[in-house]
């Protein structure tokens, strides 16, 4: 069953950023834009690579107005343990959360198959908590910090103009789609 305009349900987890815990909830959420960036567990292979490219990128997700909030089955004091023990991970600003009572895994539904930890999974959520993108992917493959950039580029474009739409790679600044006849002429010619 698809996810896209489902709303985030309540809930109340704890994150570790700048060397403190602290509580995430859904209130966190309202009003600005979140991804939820789902990887099997700390302490792996490519789960890493992910993130370093996620803090890459943080600068330009937070210009945007959007939070990144990272998201294993793994406890806080795992993440605090893995951000203390890798250089790489020991740059992370954005919140990472831990479920080890797979709170928000299983409300996302990208619980793996084993029952140990979450699948490979990003979730794009608009102001409203509504789920408006998503993608689930093979363990074995790493996500593009900056394919994921546009993506919610192209989400907060579309929420603020409903009527326009964003073709195959769409950047802002680029000409958005108009629905109607003269668009599919236009399509039909090319």
């Amino acid at each position: 069953m698809s996810m896209i305009d489902s709303e985030a349900q309540d809930f109340t987890v704890r994150a570790y950023q700048d060397y403190e815990f602290r509580p995430v909830t859904k209130e966190d959420l309202k009003g600005k834009w979140s991804v939820f960036f789902f990887y099997p567990a700390d302490f792996t292979f490519v789960c890493p690579t992910e993130l370093q490219d996620l803090q890459n990128h943080y600068e330009a997700f937070k210009k945007i107005s959007c939070e990144i909030y990272s998201i294993s089955c793994d406890s806080v004091y795992v993440h605090k343990a893995w951000h203390d023990h890798s250089q790489a991970i020991g740059k992370v600003e954005f919140p990472m959360i831990g479920d080890p009572g797979q709170v928000l895994t299983r409300a996302f539904d990208v619980l793996a198959k084993n029952g140990e930890e979450s699948q490979r999974a990003t979730f794009i959520i608009d102001p409203k908590c509504q789920v408006v993108g998503y993608e689930i992917i093979s363990s074995n493959v790493g996500r593009d910090a900056e394919e994921l950039l546009r993506k919610v580029e192209a989400c907060q474009f579309v929420y603020e103009h409903g009527d326009m739409m964003c073709p195959a790679a769409w950047h802002p600044g680029d000409t958005p789609l108009v629905p109607g006849n003269d668009l599919i002429s236009d399509i039909k010619k090319k």
